[in-house]
């Protein structure tokens, strides 16, 4: 009993701590960050020059791609590397006034691909992902199996099919195959991302008297969106930097697309390296934009962000 007591006057004649201060407490942290290893500013000045380093290399042939796009050949060889004054604006005029057609072109191609594209895979995404039914597994497993295949080993029998229907060189046979190749990856994506939606949302639409056509228009594909932004930006790309299909299957200066323009454009000005860069320049700026305006759409779709968030 009276070791208790003894334990029991020790608590209660114990000093209580007092408050540490806010300044102290910021002192502190500040004194424990600047004894970490590797801290302090010598291993930030290191972090910054190393990502520094590789803006620059990554950047450097945009930098050089528009910086010649304002010289004149006279310019261009007598200052490779540097910049030079005064600008030669009416580059971009003879550029542009080169690429229009081929610039039209592949954006009617870009919106007729995502378009075709977006359909049919956010349709087969949603019923792949929420309905069941006969071959449902064997049919989703053939269409990852697409997935194996090279697009050169459909070449020549799809130059064979489009031959013998009759689309070469029309905006058709530049279309559809793009759709074909785009397709599988976008339903793999859409299916990948409609099975996260909680089932509650689809329960209680059901409850609500919504079918499946109400339920895919109102239910998943505003909250797609971040996947279908993923699908369009993929397919955009595919259409933009596709140049061995519209050399092989076109041969009407009009229905050329960006890429094959180009490379005439440069046969055409082989010694005008100012416009040519200046239509390489044009070239580049609807990726850039859309890249801009559809980046956290498509992060979002890649790294299978929280359905109709975009995050």
């Amino acid at each position: 009993m009276s070791e208790r007591s003894d334990v029991l006057t020790a608590q209660r004649t114990r000093p209580v701590p007092r408050p540490v201060p806010p300044e102290v407490r910021a002192t502190g942290k500040a004194a424990g960050r600047s004894r970490r290893p590797g801290g302090g500013w010598a291993g930030q000045g290191a972090v910054i020059l190393v990502l520094t380093a590789i803006a620059v290399v990554a950047l450097f042939p945009y930098l050089f791609m528009f910086m010649t796009s304002f010289k004149t050949n006279r310019q261009f060889n007598d200052s490779y590397w540097a910049p030079t004054w005064p600008l030669e604006l009416e580059n971009y005029s003879t550029a542009w006034h080169q690429i229009q057609p081929y610039f039209i072109t592949s954006i009617l191609v870009a919106l007729a691909a995502i378009i075709g594209t977006v359909a049919l895979s956010s349709v087969a995404g949603f019923l792949f992902a929420r309905y069941e039914f006969v071959g449902r597994k064997v049919l989703y497993g053939m269409i990852v199996m697409l997935m194996m295949v090279p697009p050169v080993a459909s070449l020549i029998p799809m130059f064979v099919l489009m031959r013998d229907l009759g689309l070469l060189n029309t905006m058709t046979v530049l279309i559809l195959p793009h759709i074909a190749s785009s397709v599988v990856l976008a339903t793999i994506l859409m299916r990948t991302f409609v099975a996260q939606i909680p089932q509650e949302l689809f329960d209680a639409a059901r409850i609500d008297g919504a079918n499946g056509p109400r339920m895919f228009r109102s239910l998943v594909l505003p909250l797609s969106m971040p996947v279908i932004g993923t699908v369009s930006l993929l397919t955009v790309i595919s259409v933009w930097n596709d140049f061995f299909w519209p050399l092989l299957v076109i041969t009407e200066d009009k229905l050329r697309t960006i890429p094959v323009g180009l490379a005439f454009f440069k046969g055409q000005n082989a010694t005008e390296w100012g416009p040519l860069f200046a239509g390489y320049t044009l070239a580049s700026l609807p990726l850039l934009l859309l890249f801009t305006f559809l980046s956290k759409y498509f992060l979002a779709g890649v790294q299978g962000g929280l359905p109709g968030t975009g995050k």
